[in-house]
Parts: C-alpha cells; structure tokens; sequence
C-alpha cells in the first residue's frame, strides 16, 4: 500500500503563505523588494571585496565568502516562493525539492562553520595583531574554508538521502519551501530515525559551531581588556561585535526552528522563523558589515569617485 501510494505522489504542492489575492501580491512585491536587496547588497560586497586591493585580508575573504553563501542560500528558496505567490500551481517535482533540500542543506551547514571560522579570524587578529598575517596565511584561510564547504556536503547530503528513501502519502508541503522537518511529515513509512538524525545532527552541528563562537569570543573578551588604549578597545568592539551581532541573529532562528520539539509550535510560526534565517538574515548580514565598518565604507567612496559619480 505504501508503495502505490508512493508512486501517486509525483510532486508536491507548497502551500506557502495563506490569504487573500490581494495579500499575494503585497507578499510578491515586499519579498521581491528585500530579495532584490539581497542579491544588491551580497553581490556588491563580493565585487567590491574582490576588485579592491585594500581589502585583501583574510578578514575580508571570509567576508565575501559569507556574502556569496547569503546570496546562493536566499536564491535557493527565494525565487520559487516569489513564483508560487503569481501563479496558480503551486508544485515541486520530487527530483525538484529533493534538489532544492541538498542545495539549502548544504549552504546553511557551511555558513554556520564559516561563522565559526570568522570567529577565529577575530581571535587571532586581536590577540595576535603583529603575528596575524603570518598565522592567517593564505593556507590557513582555505583550511577554514574547506572545513564549513564539508560540513556543508554532509549535512545536506545525509538528510536528502534519508528523507528521500521515504515513501509519501501526503502531497501537500504546509511550508513555502523544502524543509526538512515538513517534508518528512507527509511520509506514510516509519520516519523516526529520520527525525532522531535531523534532531541530532542539528543539535551537535550548531552547537559545536555556536560553542566555537562562543569561546572565541570569551577570549576575544579577554584580549580587549587586555588592550590599554581605549581607542584600540573601541576599534576592537566595533570590529567584532557587528560579527557578533549577525551571528546571533543567524543561529537564534535557527535554533527555533530545528532544536525543538516538532509540535511545539504552530506550522505559521514555524513559517515566519524560516523566513527571517532564509530570507531577512541574507539580506542584513551586508548591511550590518557595511554600517559599522569604516573600510567598506572608504572602499564603497573609493568606487564612486573613480565612476565619476562624486
């Protein structure tokens, strides 16, 4: 039986965000403003860090690194919900939403160790500032990318394949995307090691990356103290509390969302958390570096004027 049901459920239909023709429409326009911001703001920060030389530190290949992730992640999810919000049908193949499960897995995996590692860049460049570009050498950087890209490859990979040897009985995704979570609730066969692995993976891979974070910055903490100039204390809180303060946001809401019990919320509230990490979060992180961070800044004049634009 579960069989013939499994073969009846060729695609799946993403219900999204419910209301009133009306209320799509203001929805369309709102989330195509913001992703319209995204993909300015992630991909300018990315151009503007590759094309200044200024910029060349490891601090900043980290950081457009973050602004290439933001921007594949929102993209991954983003278009399809701004389509289901115009047109009438509303499906995603299994071929489809399998694709679009491994592609998000793989890109929140990595962000959350590319943070960790950005974490470990601050350490190093205030506790160590003469030695910084000898520790962070360029060898170093990759290493502290390579890590995130395989974490990335095995979160997203382990639960695509476990959720996808399911069979489904159900065809209707209460979410506007493939969540993992969602998605294995509409499964007619036994799910619960599905459920145990994704509670698991989710507990040990964000809390050893936010444990990371969190101890690098106790000794961050430590070695601003430590610095007797006030400006220097004040340059040093200015540089790693903007890190600070997306990383929060980032693994706030996804901690909500995933490290739960399943029934603790309702399917809306669930929607509105991925949205702020899936959507909103893309968008802010390269405002939130560029307001407090006087060399974006510098970098962003530097472009206008050699335009002419100033």
């Amino acid at each position: 039986m579960a069989k013939a049901n499994h073969t009846l459920v060729y695609e799946f239909i993403l219900v999204g965000f419910a209301g009133s023709p009306e209320l799509q429409i203001l929805l369309f326009v709102f989330f195509l403003i913001v992703y319209f911001i995204t993909l300015l703001g992630n991909l300018g920060m990315f151009l503007l860090i590759q094309r200044d030389s200024r910029l060349h530190t490891p601090m900043y290949f980290f950081l457009s690194n973050l602004s290439l992730v933001d921007l594949c992640y929102s993209s991954v999810v983003t278009p399809k919900m701004l389509m289901d919000f115009v047109i009438e049908s509303k499906t995603i193949s299994l071929r489809g939403c399998a694709a679009q499960m491994w592609f998000f897995g793989f890109f929140l995996g990595f962000e959350c160790y590319l943070l960790a590692s950005m974490a470990c860049d601050r350490y190093v460049a205030i506790s160590n500032p003469l030695l910084y570009r000898v520790i962070m050498s360029r060898k170093a950087c990759m290493q502290l990318l390579v890590g995130p890209c395989f974490v990335g490859i095995l979160n997203a990979t382990t639960h695509t394949v476990m959720t996808f040897q399911l069979t489904f009985c159900k065809s209707k995704i209460n979410h506007f995307f493939c969540d993992i979570p969602v998605v294995i609730s509409l499964s007619c066969s036994e799910a619960q090691i599905n459920k145990i692995v994704l509670f698991i993976m989710s507990c040990t891979l964000g809390t050893l990356s936010s444990c990371f974070v969190i101890i690098s910055y106790i000794y961050i903490l430590s070695a601003i103290l430590r610095i007797r100039s006030a400006e220097g204390q004040r340059k040093a809180f200015s540089t790693c509390s903007t890190h600070l303060t997306a990383v929060s946001i980032f693994y706030g809401t996804l901690f909500l969302t995933y490290v739960r019990p399943s029934n603790s919320f309702l399917a809306d509230q669930g929607k509105m958390f991925s949205m702020l990490y899936t959507v909103v979060i893309p968008m802010l992180n390269p405002l939130i570096y560029s307001i407090r961070n006087k060399e974006i800044q510098d970098a962003v004049g530097r472009v206008i004027r050699r335009k002419g634009l100033l």
